[in-house]
């Protein structure tokens, strides 16, 4: 089986939590959010490394944070965590990830601020790159109605929301693939949106409410409630189609 590489960027400034820290070291019932993140990749069972990428001056603190000891137990075998210091953009952060691992066959890209992602959704997106897919993202269907406006804020459209899902992470990508997408400059919201300039075909998998991005103070109130009350571990096992009334609050 070809090596599974999860990158996991963290070197986002939590502005929008009220944080001037980087928001992957926020924690979240005790427990930073990287932490958070990597303990959910390790507990899939698909991920053979994992390598997180921090800014330069927070590299030591990351390397005791997620020391691989503490990390693994039990019947789980030793996942090794690298920490490499990243860049100014997210874009050089990966490029940065994908340097530190030339030996992958496939990588999983995970965003630290989806810390309550469950590991059997991971483990849904590897397969499906086992499986021969070169190009993998969790969706969810969009329940708003969505609307284009132009510069002053008119609208000028509805897009059918049939046709429409928020993409979730972890992302995952052939190797090579993502190898060639950021070998270019050109910019995209995601890693899957590089891919598609290449002509690459991305499939989608279901997604999960519990994989929501923590940005917001109230997306962090959610994610605390959520861990305070057991939800989190609730859910796994537990068809994504349904959902309790606080995740179907996360898709409203």
């Amino acid at each position: 089986m070809r090596p599974v590489v999860a990158l996991v960027p963290a070197a986002g400034r939590g502005v929008r939590l009220g944080e001037t820290t980087p928001k992957a070291f926020v924690p979240v019932g005790g427990t930073p959010m990287v932490r958070l993140a990597v303990d959910g990749l390790i507990a899939s069972g698909a991920v053979h490394r994992v390598v997180v990428v921090v800014p330069a001056e927070l590299v030591d603190v990351a390397s005791t944070l997620l020391s691989t000891t503490s990390l693994t137990g039990g019947s789980m075998p030793p996942v090794p965590v690298q920490v490499v210091a990243g860049g100014a953009e997210r874009t050089d952060s990966v490029r940065a990830g994908i340097a530190a691992a030339p030996d992958a066959g496939h990588f999983l890209v995970h965003d630290a601020a989806r810390a309550l992602t469950p590991p059997e959704l991971i483990a849904r997106v590897a397969a499906e790159l086992h499986a021969g897919s070169p190009a993998v993202v969790p969706a969810l269907p969009v329940v708003d109605t969505v609307k284009s406006v132009d510069d002053t804020g008119v609208v000028t459209g509805t897009p059918d929301r049939a046709h429409l899902r928020a993409i979730q992470t972890p992302q995952g990508f052939g190797a090579e693939l993502l190898r060639r997408a950021y070998a270019t400059e050109v910019g995209a919201t995601d890693d899957a949106g590089l891919v598609e300039r290449l002509g690459t075909a991305v499939r989608t998998v279901p997604g999960d409410p519990l994989a929501f991005k923590i940005t917001t103070p109230l997306d962090l109130r959610l994610a605390e409630a959520l861990l305070a009350d057991g939800a989190a571990s609730d859910r796994a096992g537990r068809s994504s189609d349904t959902t309790t009334a606080a995740e179907q609050a996360v898709l409203r």
